[in-house]
């Protein structure tokens, strides 16, 4: 994004909310803690299991492709705030532990033949026990493993076309699943933005637990027209 008043441009990373819907409510007296669960993507009912199909049926929505749990609403975050970004990281494959843990390698004088990049030992024998300690740093699979990206603040939120613009980078390849939440070292928005941000959520889905209720006859139905036809066959 370029500030052409500033005369400066910053890196950013492009979040697409990708069909985000909440699916259920979390309360204290039913699941022992406040959340909400929000799915995002597509997933075809060919690829859904019955269990599944059922459960998005009472919610009166398509399957989702991705399924996780908030402590707050898709349209929580503003421009300015800072949240933590969640994702896998780029996966690898197998690589030597020069590349994996930053080795230096071995001296290539006289005498070292074909062993430059080689470890060498790994098990400390007399006292040590003979064998390898658990965490030693060896070859491996390197990557896809959970990242956290602290402090990202929030450069543009357009509800419209569904993205969030955060200044600087996220993990992982693109494509991949990026969870964002606030952020845990700052604090957290003021209770005026809260207010409005629950207003215009109402405004936006006026009569939700009416469709929510005809959602639910709906399913109750079709579970006692499906129950009647095993019954037949």
């Amino acid at each position: 994004m370029y500030d052409t008043k500033k005369g400066t441009r910053t890196p950013c990373t492009i979040l697409q909310v990708d069909q985000c819907q909440v699916v259920a409510s979390k309360t204290r007296a039913k699941n022992g803690y406040w959340a909400v669960q929000v799915g995002c993507g597509y997933k075809t009912p060919d690829n859904t299991t019955a269990p599944q199909l059922g459960y998005y049926e009472a919610k009166g929505m398509a399957p989702k492709r991705h399924l996780t749990e908030f402590r707050l609403t898709p349209d929580w975050f503003r421009v300015g705030q800072f949240v933590d970004a969640r994702s896998n990281s780029r996966g690898m494959g197998f690589a030597g532990g020069m590349k994996r843990h930053g080795f230096a390698g071995q001296e290539a004088s006289h005498g070292n033949s074909k062993n430059h990049r080689t470890i060498g030992t790994n098990g400390p024998s007399q006292g040590g026990g003979s064998r390898v300690h658990p965490g030693k740093k060896m070859p491996g699979r390197m990557g896809n493993e959970r990242v956290t990206v602290q402090n990202l603040r929030v450069l543009k939120v357009d509800n419209k076309l569904g993205i969030v613009v955060i200044k600087g980078h996220v993990a992982g390849p693109k494509g991949c699943i990026v969870k964002i939440s606030d952020a845990i070292k700052k604090d957290p928005p003021v209770e005026t933005f809260i207010e409005k941000t629950k207003r215009l959520m109402l405004e936006r889905n006026v009569g939700h637990e009416e469709r929510l209720e005809q959602a639910r006859i709906a399913h109750m139905d079709l579970k006692e027209m499906r129950k009647q036809l095993q019954m037949v066959g």
